[in-house]
C-alpha cells in the first residue's frame, strides 16, 4: 500500500529563504509572534533583528534581554523613567565611576555589535562612559529635554568625539545644547569632523541659531559631509547672521552635499501665523540671487534643499531656473519667504516650475504667489507626489484645485495651512479630484460656509489656459480646456505634439485622452493619515460636514489646538467634539496635540475655566473611540511653566478601554496615574516631558523617580490576555 506523502509546510523552506522572509517584516508585534511559533523560528527572528528600542527600567538589569545579539541599531532614549539620568551619580564619588561603568559593560555584552545608537543624554556620564563601549559606532543621535549641565563650551561633545573615533553621523536636532559648543569640539577632534557625513543642527531649542563665523567653522572641519541640516539666524539685526558669506562658505566648503537645510529658528516653533499677513516682512533678507545662483552651481549634487528664512527674499525666479539646470537631482524643495518664485506671462514657465524633477515641494510665505503661479507649478512640476503650501494669502480653491487636477496621477500627500482663502471646506473641495488617491493630508479647522462652497456647483470656476493674460476664468460650461502649443511646453512634455487636456471642475471629472476618471462623491477610499489644526474654544463637529464623512481607511489622526483659552469664559459646547471620528471605523492611532493651549493650571479668575475644566472639554467622548495607541499633550500654563494631566483628564482616559500604548507629553500626580490601571489591555505608557526648557525637579505634581517605577511595577503585574 502507498504511503500518503507528506503535505509541505512553510518549514520546510530552507533556512536561508525562512530567515528573509522573517528579516522582511518589520512590524515589532508580528515579529514577536513570529517569534512564539516554534524554537526555530525564535532563533531566526532573533538572529535576523537588527533594530531595537528598549523601554523597561534601568534599574531593573536582571531583566536585560540577551538574546538579540545581531542588533545593530539600538534605542536607549525611551528607557524608563524618561528623562532621568541613564548613567546617574550616585551619592558618593567612589561608586559613582563604578556604577556607570557597569551599567554600560552589561549594555555592550547584550549588544555587542551595536553601530547606530540613540540615547538620552542628560548628564555627561553618559558620554563618557557608553559610546566607547562600542568603537564602531558610526551613527548616534543625543536626545535632551532638560537644561544644559554647567560645563565649559564643547566638553561634552570631546567625551563623546575621544570615545567614538568612527563616527560618521552625529544628530543633535533633540538636544538642547549651545551653539558656541559645536565648533571648538569639532576643531579639537579633526579626524572626527572629517570623518562625519551627517550632520543634523536642525534643533528648536537654540535661541538664536548658529551664526556665520560658526558655521565657516563648522563646514570647514567637515568638508566630506553629504547632509547638513542647520538652523541659523538670518535676521540682519542680530550681529552675526547668516548672509552671503556663510551660503557661499556652506558651497566652497562642502561640495560633496545631496541634502542641505538652513531654517531660521523662528520657523522651527510650532506657532501658527496670521492669516491675513500679506507675506512679506519689513526687512529683506541680507543675500543677493547671485549669491543663491553661486551656492547652486556650487552643489551640483543636491538632491534635498531647504531654504526657510524670515525674511524677503525678492525675485527668486532667476535662481531657481539655475537650481533646475545644476543641480539635475533636485527631488525636494523647501522655501520659505521667497518671492517670485512663479510668476508665468501666458504659457511660459519660470522659477521654480521649471524644476521639473521634483516629487517633493513645500512653499511658505510667498506674498506674490497667485493661482496663475499655482497652476504653472502644477504644469511644470508634473512629477510632484507631496506638495505643501503654507500662509499664502492670494492662493483660491479655483487654483488649488486645478493644481490637483494637472497632479492628479501622482500627488498623494498634501498640505494646507494658514491660508485665507482656504479654510477646511473649500481645501477639500480643492482636492475633490485627488480625493480616490490622496494617502495623507493635512487641512485647517476653519469652517468656512460649507453652503457657499456647494453653491459654487452654479459658478465656473475653471481656468482657461488657452487665455494669454492668464487672470481670466473660463466661461466654457465645461470648466476650461488647455491646449500647451509652444515650444518650451513641448520640451517640458518631452513630446514633439501639442497634448491636449479637458478639465470640467464642476463636475469633478477629469477626461484624459477622451478616457473619463469620475471623481463625484465623498470617498476618501486611500487616506490613511489626516492632521488637523483648529483654534482654541472652536469644535470640531463640523468635520463631516466639510467633506470627510467616508474615510475607510483612516488609520491615523493628529488634532493640534493652539489658542488662548484665558480669551474664553467658556466653550459654547460641552465637548469639543471627538465622537464624530467613529465614522473612521479603522482609526487606531492619534495625536491629540493641547500642548498650545495656554490658560491658568491653578485656580482661575472668576468668569474663567481652568486647565482641568478645558482638559474635559477636549477629551470628552474619547472612550468612545477604538483607539490602540494615544499620544496626548496637555495644555500648559507658561507663568509656571507646567504642563500636567487633570483630575477630569485622568478620568477620561481610563475610559478608553482598547489602548494598548499611552504616551503623556507632560507631568502628572501618583494617584492620577494610577487611574490608569483600569484601562484592560494597556501595556506601554510613559510621561514624556519632551518641551524646552523640561522642568529639572517637578514638585508640583510629586511624580519623580520612584512615583513613575511605582506605576510601572503595578502595570506589569498585570496580566494581559494577548
Amino acid at each position: 500500500m502507498a504511503t500518503l506523502a507528506r503535505p509541505t509546510i512553510i518549514n520546510d523552506l530552507p533556512d536561508v529563504i525562512l530567515s528573509n522572509i522573517i528579516a522582511a517584516v518589520s512590524d515589532v508585534r508580528s515579529r514577536n509572534a513570529a517569534a512564539l511559533v516554534c524554537r526555530k523560528w525564535l532563533v531566526l527572528e532573533r538572529a535576523t533583528r537588527t533594530s531595537l528600542t528598549l523601554r523597561g527600567n534601568i534599574r531593573d538589569l536582571f531583566m536585560l534581554p540577551t538574546c538579540f545579539r545581531s542588533v545593530t541599531h539600538l534605542d536607549l532614549s525611551l528607557v524608563s523613567p524618561w528623562g532621568h539620568p541613564l548613567l546617574s551619580p550616585r551619592a558618593t564619588a567612589s561608586s559613582d565611576d563604578a556604577d556607570s561603568v557597569l551599567i554600560a559593560h552589561l549594555l555592550r555584552h547584550a549588544f555587542p555589535i551595536v553601530t547606530s545608537l540613540i540615547v538620552y543624554a542628560r548628564n555627561p556620564h553618559t558620554l563618557q562612559f557608553l559610546p566607547v563601549q562600542w568603537p564602531q559606532l558610526k551613527y548616534i543621535k543625543l536626545v535632551r529635554w532638560h537644561q544644559r549641565p554647567q560645563l565649559a563650551s564643547g566638553d561634552e561633545f570631546n567625551l563623546l568625539f575621544q570615545g567614538c573615533p568612527q563616527l560618521s553621523s552625529l544628530d543633535l536636532s533633540t538636544f538642547y545644547c549651545w551653539t558656541d559648543d559645536i565648533p571648538p569640539a569639532l576643531e579639537l577632534n579633526p579626524l572626527v569632523a572629517g570623518n562625519l557625513t551627517v550632520f543634523n543642527l536642525m534643533n528648536a531649542s537654540f535661541s538664536e541659531g548658529f551664526k556665520t563665523d560658526e558655521i565657516r567653522v563648522i563646514t570647514k572641519c567637515c568638508p566630506n559631509l553629504k547632509e547638513l541640516k542647520i538652523a541659523c539666524m538670518f535676521d540682519p539685526m542680530y550681529i552675526g547672521f547668516v548672509g552671503d558669506e556663510a551660503l557661499v562658505c556652506i558651497s566652497i566648503n562642502c561640495p560633496k552635499l545631496t541634502v542641505l537645510h538652513l531654517a531660521d529658528t523662528s520657523t522651527l516653533s510650532n506657532c501658527r501665523a496670521d492669516p491675513d499677513d500679506e507675506g512679506f516682512t519689513t526687512d529683506d533678507a541680507k543675500f543677493t540671487v547671485s549669491t543663491l545662483i553661486e551656492v547652486f552651481s556650487g552643489l551640483p549634487l543636491l538632491e534635498e534643499l531647504v531654504l526657510d528664512v524670515c525674511n524677503n527674499v525678492r525675485d527668486s525666479g532667476p535662481a531657481l531656473e539655475i537650481l533646475n539646470t545644476k543641480c539635475l537631482k533636485l527631488r525636494s524643495l523647501k522655501l520659505g519667504q521667497f518671492h517670485g518664485v512663479s510668476m508665468p506671462i501666458g504659457s511660459r514657465l519660470d522659477g521654480v516650475a521649471l524644476c521639473q524633477g521634483l516629487k517633493s515641494l513645500s512653499i511658505r510665505n510667498v506674498g506674490d504667489l497667485d493661482d496663475m503661479g499655482l497652476i504653472a507649478i502644477g504644469r511644470g512640476c508634473s512629477r510632484l507626489t507631496k506638495f505643501e503650501i503654507q500662509s499664502c494669502k492670494k492662493i483660491t480653491m479655483r487654483g488649488m484645485r486645478t493644481l490637483a487636477s494637472l497632479l492628479w496621477k501622482s500627488l498623494v500627500d498634501v498640505r494646507i495651512s494658514c491660508c485665507k482663502n482656504l479654510g477646511a471646506s473649500s481645501s477639500l473641495k480643492a482636492l475633490e479630484p485627488i480625493q480616490e488617491r490622496i494617502q495623507r493630508l493635512h487641512i485647517d479647522c476653519v469652517w468656512d460656509s460649507v453652503e457657499e462652497i456647494e453653491n459654487l456647483n452654479g459658478v465656473e470656476y475653471g481656468f482657461d489656459l488657452n487665455k494669454t493674460n492668464g487672470g481670466e476664468a473660463s466661461t466654457h460650461p465645461n470648466g476650461f480646456g488647455d491646449t500647451f502649443g509652444s515650444m518650451d511646453d513641448d520640451i517640458m512634455f518631452n513630446r514633439n505634439k501639442r497634448c491636449k487636456y479637458g478639465y470640467d471642475l464642476n463636475s469633478v471629472c477629469m477626461e484624459d485622452n477622451g478616457h473619463g476618471n469620475g471623481f463625484g462623491g465623498r470617498t476618501w477610499d486611500r487616506l490613511q493619515y489626516l492632521s488637523l489644526w483648529i483654534g482654541v474654544g472652536d469644535l470640531l463637529t463640523p468635520l463631516a460636514a466639510a467633506g470627510l464623512e467616508h474615510c475607510p481607511n483612516l488609520e491615523e489622526i493628529k488634532i493640534r489646538v493652539e489658542g488662548d483659552c484665558r480669551l474664553w469664559s467658556k466653550p459654547s459646547e460641552r465637548a469639543f467634539g471627538l465622537s464624530t471620528l467613529l465614522r473612521y471605523h479603522k482609526l487606531v492611532k492619534m495625536h491629540l496635540d493641547c500642548g498650545d493651549i495656554i490658560g491658568y493650571a491653578h485656580t482661575a479668575p472668576s468668569g474663567q475655566m481652568d486647565l482641568s475644566l478645558w482638559e474635559r472639554f477636549y477629551l470628552f467622548g474619547i472612550g468612545t473611540l477604538n483607539l490602540m495607541e494615544l499620544d496626548y499633550w496637555p495644555p500648559q500654563d507658561r507663568d509656571v511653566n507646567q504642563r500636567s494631566l487633570s483630575l477630569p483628564a485622568a478620568g477620561l482616559l481610563q475610559e478608553c478601554i482598547t489602548l494598548r500604548k499611552l504616551f503623556i507629553h507632560g507631568t502628572a500626580h501618583e494617584h492620577f496615574m494610577m487611574f490608569l490601571l483600569r484601562i484592560p489591555n494597556l501595556r506601554d505608557v510613559q510621561l514624556r516631558e519632551d518641551y524646552y526648557p523640561a522642568p529639572e525637579n517637578d514638585m508640583s505634581t510629586e511624580m519623580r523617580s520612584d512615583s513613575l517605577s511605582r506605576f510601572e511595577a503595578a502595570l506589569n503585574r498585570r496580566q494581559i490576555c494577548d
